[in-house]
């Protein structure tokens, strides 16, 4: 992908992450610990280091190499979290997984679905993959409700599957593929055109 990349709707707006966001991401992380500590990958091999310089540095690397891009969520130009794509896999897989985080005082104003919505966007229209993913904790409500507001597709439930808080957690897995969002995710989802129960979670894996 050449040059920034920018997507907007609204006050709601995605751009790559830069080395100076290393700073106020850092400040938001810290001050946000206890909103998201419960939901945040860690290492069975120990702590990670919360330092926001190397972290954006690694980010800005994959980049490079075409394994992920990373963005960060604003608000009305204002830092809300970052949301980045990784595992991008070309070839006969040609996917990649979101995953995000929002600060807690920019909670409930519709940054995370419309992020997911244009980062998937750009997946699909810029990059040209087929498949994006995304894998939530059974717990996490309010990120079970964003693909549920996207129509993202329930896929199944993947037991342990990431190092979550401490402890190896259950995920459940969900996507879209291109042919289903030809119109484009956030035009489907803001047209009322996504399926509300496409997400819907089984009894059986519940």
């Amino acid at each position: 992908m050449d040059g920034p990349v920018v997507r907007a709707h609204g006050p709601i707006s995605i751009r790559l992450v830069r080395p100076r966001d290393a700073k106020t991401l850092q400040t938001e992380l810290v001050q946000n610990r206890s909103w998201l500590r419960q939901w945040e990958a860690t290492s069975p091999d120990g702590p990670i280091s919360l330092d926001m310089r190397s972290g954006v540095r690694r980010l800005l690397q994959q980049y490079r190499d075409g394994t992920g891009v990373p963005f960060v969520m604003e608000y009305d130009g204002e830092i809300a979290g970052q949301l980045n794509v990784w595992g991008i896999a070309r070839g006969s897989l040609s996917s990649a997984t979101i995953g995000y985080w929002v600060s807690e005082r920019f909670a409930g104003k519709g940054i995370t679905p419309t992020s997911v919505a244009l980062a998937t966007d750009v997946c699909f229209e810029d990059l040209r993959l087929h498949r994006m993913e995304i894998c939530i904790r059974p717990e996490n409500a309010k990120s079970l409700r964003v693909v549920q507001k996207l129509g993202f597709r329930y896929e199944g439930l993947r037991r342990r599957y990431i190092h979550i808080d401490g402890e190896w957690r259950d995920h459940y897995a969900f996507a879209l593929v291109r042919e289903e969002v030809r119109e484009g995710v956030l035009n489907r989802w803001l047209a009322g055109r996504a399926p509300q129960d496409a997400a819907s979670i089984p009894p059986w894996d519940r």
